[in-house]
């Protein structure tokens, strides 16, 4: 009943007060302009979709994918044949000799080994782009909730120097009339000078944020860019997160790297088998014709009995098989190698599901706690500590509380904003945390 009446009393004094007292207050640019853009800026997910088409780094490594898809055309493609040409002139006389030869490998067991580990690279490639593509959002989405906190601690110590210039005019004005000691109004000056200097610091801060932002979806830092939404409301509705284990499990066996890591296994195998098929006996067919013009110095008698010289025109075909015979390289290093990538991988991927599903628990756990400290802030402290503030402020302006108590109030609210500020960027990047491990890319 007394502080009502203490309100009610403090309402009454305030509208009673001198004009010459009340001082309004100075034009202030809205602070978030540069940074929020309600009905043209980007939201969240037109970031994110913004940086799946033309991030840079993600663009390079969706090439993978076509390297490895002409690598599998590559590794279809059977062995060329190999084609001989010979000719042969005897000097100063007739003879000559003319060859032509042909050398096929075979390929009997090769080729669908090269296929085999061309076919799983190309599959974990694609893979791997989809976790890239799964980290690529992961960014976008805790870059842009790095600059929605610091559009709000802008706006913070915007309010708070646009309240700290209005009670500076008002003392101001007190001093000149004689019913305010100089001292308060120098106290309010350097608290003025220490929040606009603070101001500073926080712009520097957003720019920071806003060209990460950039960064993160690929575009360059002089083209112009604005968000469409605050902190608070970019976490408004969104609910709790409840998974259970198996489908914990689940999720995190359908990420990117996981199934990357899985047909990593695969390729080893592959790489196994094409080692071994490498190793065994090939064969290479052979063909050759050779024409030759051979004669000799002695005469002899022809068909019709008549002299001339002895010479004949020969021609010979020739076919074979050549066999490599795998008598020493049986290729034993690269089957060993291969088997121990194998076992490699298969770690790999054990230790990569342990720490993706402790990953996701610890994320979920955090969105659980930040909700609930976001809770306590809008159930009804924010509002309180907002209402202290003005209470405070219309106390001193009919002259009730001095610049103390003001400032001490003042600080004490920013110091409570900042928390609640802190707990919405803890639940954002919670939640930012919990979608980057169940590997959701919108």
């Amino acid at each position: 009943m007394r502080l009502a009446l203490r309100y009610a009393f403090i309402i009454t004094a305030s509208i009673a007060a001198p004009v010459s007292a009340q001082v309004p207050a100075p034009a202030i640019l809205a602070p978030a302009s540069p940074y929020l853009d309600a009905a043209q800026g980007v939201s969240l997910d037109d970031a994110i979709a913004r940086a799946l088409r033309q991030e840079p780094s993600l663009v390079a490594s969706r090439y993978a994918v076509d390297i490895a898809r002409g690598q599998r055309v590559q590794a279809g493609l059977r062995p060329n044949p190999s084609v001989s040409f010979e000719r042969r002139e005897e000097p100063g006389g007739t003879d000559n000799q003319t060859m032509a030869g042909v050398q096929w490998p075979l390929d009997l067991f090769r080729r669908a080994g090269r296929i085999g580990v061309a076919e799983r690279e190309m599959t974990a490639a694609e893979f791997e782009v989809r976790d890239r593509e799964r980290m690529v959002a992961a960014e976008v989405r805790s870059t842009y909730g790095t600059l929605l906190r610091a559009v709000r601690e802008l706006w913070i110590v915007d309010e708070l120097v646009a309240a700290i210039t209005r009670q500076h005019e008002l003392v101001s004005a007190r001093v000149d009339e004689g019913a305010a000691p100089p001292l308060e109004r120098d106290l309010l000056s350097v608290e003025l000078q220490r929040l606009r200097s603070e101001r500073v610091l926080q712009v520097g801060r957003a720019d920071t944020a806003l060209f990460a932002l950039k960064r993160a979806i690929g575009i360059p830092p002089e083209v112009p860019l604005k968000v469409r939404e605050d902190l608070e409301s970019a976490m408004r509705g969104k609910p709790a997160i409840a998974i259970d284990a198996g489908g914990m499990t689940e999720r995190i066996a359908q990420r990117g790297d996981v199934r990357a890591a899985e047909v990593r296994i695969g390729v080893a195998e592959a790489r196994i088998d094409r080692a071994q098929r490498e190793g065994r006996f090939d064969l290479t067919v052979t063909g050759s014709y050779m024409r030759m013009d051979a004669g000799f110095p002695q005469l002899g008698f022809g068909a019709d009995r008549s002299l001339e010289r002895v010479r004949g025109m020969f021609q010979y075909f020739t076919g074979g098989v050549m066999v490599t015979t795998p008598l020493f390289n049986r290729n034993q290093g690269e089957i060993t190698a291969a088997r121990a990538e194998r076992t490699r991988s298969a770690a790999v991927l054990e230790a990569l599901r342990v720490a993706a599903a402790n990953e996701l628990a610890a994320a979920i756990a955090q969105d659980t706690q930040a909700r609930a400290a976001v809770e306590v802030f809008t159930g009804g402290a924010l509002a309180l500590a907002r209402r202290n503030l003005d209470v405070v402020m219309e106390t001193f302006a009919v002259g009730r509380a001095t610049v103390f108590d003001v400032l001490a109030e003042q600080r004490r609210y920013l110091e409570f904003e900042r928390a609640y500020t802190d707990a919405l960027g803890a639940a954002f990047d919670a939640r930012t945390a919990v979608q980057r491990a169940l590997g959701e890319v919108p």
